[in-house]
């Protein structure tokens, strides 16, 4: 396909309804599908995607986008597909070479979808995997998102009617407060911290970055830093209220920092929230759950493993998310795949599959699958 023709595809950019269990994001708000309309760009809104964020078909349609009355229709007449979540099983029988999907991929968490969205000949452009030095753009909207949401429900959940140990994390005037344990300083530990230590609960966070924790001392001085390590975590486990895995290697599987015989470690009616369980988990004990039934109990702690924590707060989510990835979408439709790249390199990084060819390392050396270079 030439370049002209592919940027002429490329001109049709489809929005879908999410139809993950309970995900009421939507990947572009009416306001970003009015500038994609005003530099010449078709958008196809499919009818109700933006219901769970509290968008109406009305709002796009006065943005001047089309409301495409099927999921079907859509993917056929889109050259740029736009989601927030992976493609679902019946999405990725819609999708067709040449196509572009933009969208959040985890591909490290699943083998099996790698290996089918390759099949597709697509090229899938992973939300996560967008890097600018040691920044992930598209990413911190949500990592913001789930840190702060992980003390409010880890807190919820030490609730005694919630099955929780009954522990009030910020304390009373005469009792000692709760103890939060983070796992990682980044933006998702560092949102997590915000609000921990803005309720009052004793915060620690660990981190293996010395640069971090000095930055962190500086800029939360109400927490405290740890090195992390094996040693740090069975010291700190046993008295714990609130352990929140916040780890993060871009594009790769999470390590596994937190085994079973450590949570062990932890006083029955505690809580743990794994943020990284969309790509894998860094606590043994994790598995991934929904909004509908969030958690579950082993080794006498309570795990809150929901893969699609923003999907919660799917208005603000969807704002957060349209602000980062709209400059990007622009340059897809306008300019085309290989000039966006040039114009803003770190896309390339995002190209976790083109031409039936996985061309992202780390989930290739995730899964011992083989991989190049996008272009090469």
């Amino acid at each position: 396909m030439s370049q002209n023709s592919e940027t002429g595809q490329n001109r049709v950019v489809g929005c879908p309804r999410e139809i993950k269990s309970q995900e009421n994001r939507v990947a572009l708000t009416p306001g970003g599908a009015r500038q994609l309309v005003r530099q010449g760009v078709a958008v196809l809104v499919e009818s109700g995607a933006g219901r769970g964020a509290a968008y109406s078909d009305v709002e796009y349609l006065s943005a001047g986008a089309e409301i495409v009355p099927t999921a079907e229709e859509l993917f056929a007449r889109s050259g740029i597909i736009v989601k927030v979540k992976e493609p679902q099983a019946i999405e990725i029988e819609r999708l067709r070479e040449g196509q572009i999907l933009f969208t959040y991929l985890h591909l490290a968490a699943h083998r099996s979808l790698t290996e089918t969205l390759v099949a597709t000949g697509v090229t899938g452009i992973a939300y996560e995997t967008v890097q600018i030095g040691r920044r992930l753009p598209l990413l911190e909207p949500m990592s913001e998102v789930a840190g702060r949401m992980s003390v409010m429900v880890g807190a919820y959940h030490l609730a005694k009617h919630a099955g929780g140990r009954g522990t009030l994390l910020g304390g009373v005037p005469g009792v000692l407060p709760g103890r939060v344990a983070i796992i990682g300083g980044g933006t998702c530990g560092t949102n997590a911290a915000k609000v921990s230590t803005g309720i009052g609960a004793e915060t620690t966070i660990l981190e293996v970055s010395s640069e971090r924790m000095t930055w962190l001392d500086t800029a939360m001085p109400a927490a405290r830093t740890l090195y992390s390590s094996e040693a740090a975590l069975l010291e700190i486990l046993p008295g714990t209220d609130l352990l929140i895995g916040a780890v993060l290697v871009p594009g790769a599987k999470a390590p596994r920092l937190v085994t079973r015989e450590m949570v062990g470690l932890m006083r029955e009616g505690t809580v743990l929230v794994d943020i990284a369980v969309d790509q894998g988990g860094c606590i043994e004990t994790s598995r991934p759950t929904t909004h509908e039934d969030p958690v579950f109990t082993e080794e006498g702690v309570i795990h809150y493993c929901v893969a699609n924590m923003p999907g919660a707060y799917a208005r603000t989510s969807t704002q957060a998310l349209t602000s980062v990835t709209l400059p990007y979408l622009q340059l897809l439709a306008t300019a085309g795949l290989e000039d966006a790249c040039s114009r803003a390199p770190e896309l390339l990084g995002g190209i976790n599959c083109h031409r039936h060819e996985l061309t992202c390392q780390e989930v290739g050396e995730a899964h011992d699958l083989p991989w190049k270079a996008p272009f090469s």
